[in-house]
């Protein structure tokens, strides 16, 4: 996990998962990965943003997200510069559509998009097969 949820993040905890109305991502370390995720929120470089534009994608919306780096991110990993990211809302069905959320709170993504992904860079994204359940 690159971060995790920032101080500005407003979210609904009576329900699970948690309802997110302002993202603010916190990045403790990134290594190149353009999509990273913090339950129950993923986000992508604005560079797969434009990708995934054309190629006509199902499942998921894009909206603004705060980025902040965290002292550990400065300490760790100094001199390093994030990339500007956006919130990507996932809210397809998996197995469906191109993004979508398998129980417990899994992303599962189509071929295609996995495609795309690892073209731009994916090295520390854990991939299973999607089994349908």
């Amino acid at each position: 996990m690159a971060g995790g949820l920032g101080e500005n993040t407003v979210l609904d905890s009576s329900v699970h998962p948690p309802i997110v109305t302002k993202l603010h991502y916190e990045v403790d370390g990134w290594f190149g990965d353009v999509i990273v995720t913090t339950f129950p929120c993923f986000l992508v470089t604005e560079e797969t943003q434009r990708a995934l534009r054309k190629m006509d994608f199902s499942g998921a919306t894009f909206a603004d997200v705060e980025v902040t780096t965290s002292e550990e991110f400065h300490e760790g990993q100094p001199g390093q510069e994030v990339p500007p990211f956006v919130w990507l809302k996932v809210d397809g069905k998996a197995g469906r559509d191109d993004f979508g959320i398998a129980v417990p709170y899994r992303l599962v993504i189509s071929e295609r998009i996995l495609d795309l992904l690892e073209t731009l860079d994916i090295p520390f994204a854990i991939v299973e097969p999607y089994d349908g359940e």
